[in-house]
């Protein structure tokens, strides 16, 4: 199990992208090619003004049982370790574990 700190600060940090996605969304197209440098300028000091955890790639994956941050599998949602507990007791779908 990972420390609770770890999974509470990146609850937080998913709170914190989404409810600055719109701004920084449109912040990112004021910052395109067809813009003016004044206005990428301006855009640039309010988007480095922006809390650093409300962008979108401070975001880790974490599994969802255990808040395990290494050996993440997208497929699942759950690190490998899960996966194989929950394959071998045949709870994930479609998933068979093998053995010979």
């Amino acid at each position: 199990m990972a420390k609770l700190a770890l999974i509470n600060k990146q609850a937080t940090r998913e709170k914190l992208v989404a409810k600055h996605a719109k701004k920084n969304a449109a912040l990112k197209a004021k910052m395109s090619v067809n813009s003016t440098p004044e206005e990428r300028m301006a855009a640039m000091k309010k988007m480095a003004k922006m809390p650093r955890n409300a962008n979108k790639t401070r975001l880790h994956n974490r599994c969802s049982i255990t808040g395990r941050s290494r050996g993440f599998l997208s497929m699942f949602g759950l690190c490998r370790q899960q996966v194989r507990t929950l394959a071998s007791e045949g709870k994930l779908p479609g998933v068979r574990k093998s053995s010979w």
